[in-house]
């Protein structure tokens, strides 16, 4: 019997895709949106920007931006795919009511009715139990097996089962934390070198108040998005982590109900 599994998420080649598509998105917003002439003064985007134009203002943290722009754009394009996978990956319903009533039922040795519940419900833990239900079947009547035999299927079964959720649950979090990592790094480059001009303006003596403001306003814009990155990502890592740990410890908790009932009944 192959055991079914909840597919969703972006595969390796969507993924690859989708942050190639988020590069060329954050230089196409950085040339056409905050590079905008009409962001400046006299429509010129080698000068300053006009007074209060945050576009304009962004514009001026370099070369560093569209990269940042884009690591920003991609935390928001696999937030929501994470979040639509483990909505998936949830079923239907509550979770914990789940559990109790696949209790219930192994209580009144109602086998056919958990299993039902578990095509109502779906979601990886629906998986995990159905697997371990058909499972529990198929080996009560095997007369063939002694009970310790039957019990090492069933707990086979059972991991067998979680063992095929788990990697859909988890996947693509290594781009929210390579993310949550990189970004605060690349704006931390950014703000190095706009420091660096900030420094260069002062160097001659007089300072060149425009060379100046243009090296500060780098180093602050670029620290800017590399933090909010940075903090988003880890945000939603965390929480993508603690809801991923919580359907494994539903899964391990109906696994383990599965087999002490199937222990307490079989002879």
């Amino acid at each position: 019997m192959s055991n079914k599994k909840t597919s969703g998420g972006f595969s390796s080649l969507v993924a690859s895709i989708s942050i190639a598509i988020s590069l060329v998105i954050g230089i196409l917003v950085y040339l056409y949106i905050f590079g905008d002439p009409g962001n400046f003064v006299n429509r010129d985007n080698t000068l300053e920007p006009l007074e209060g134009n945050f576009l304009g203002i962004i514009y001026k943290g370099g070369f560093i931006v569209p990269v940042l722009v884009a690591i920003n754009l991609i935390i928001i394009i696999f937030t929501v795919e994470r979040f639509v996978t483990l909505a998936k990956g949830k079923g239907k319903g509550n979770i914990n009511n789940f559990v109790v009533k696949i209790k219930g039922y192994l209580e009144e040795k109602d086998t056919k009715s958990a299993i039902a519940e578990c095509d109502r419900q779906r979601g990886s833990l629906a998986n995990v139990v159905r697997a371990g239900l058909e499972k529990y079947e198929h080996v009560q009547g095997d007369t063939s097996m002694d009970k310790e035999q039957k019990l090492e299927l069933l707990k086979k079964e059972l991991e067998e089962a979680t063992a095929l959720e788990l990697p859909m649950l988890s996947k693509n979090l290594v781009v929210l934390s390579t993310c949550a990592s990189i970004a605060t790094l690349i704006g931390l480059i950014g703000t190095v070198m706009g420091m660096i001009k900030s420094f260069a303006a002062m160097a001659g003596g007089t300072p060149d108040t425009a060379q100046l403001a243009t090296g500060i306003s780098e180093a602050l814009i670029n620290t800017a998005l590399g933090i909010t990155g940075s903090t988003i990502a880890i945000i939603m890592f965390n929480l993508f982590s603690t809801k991923i740990d919580q359907m494994t410890y539903s899964m391990d908790e109906a696994a383990f109900t599965i087999v002490q009932n199937f222990s307490a009944t079989e002879k």
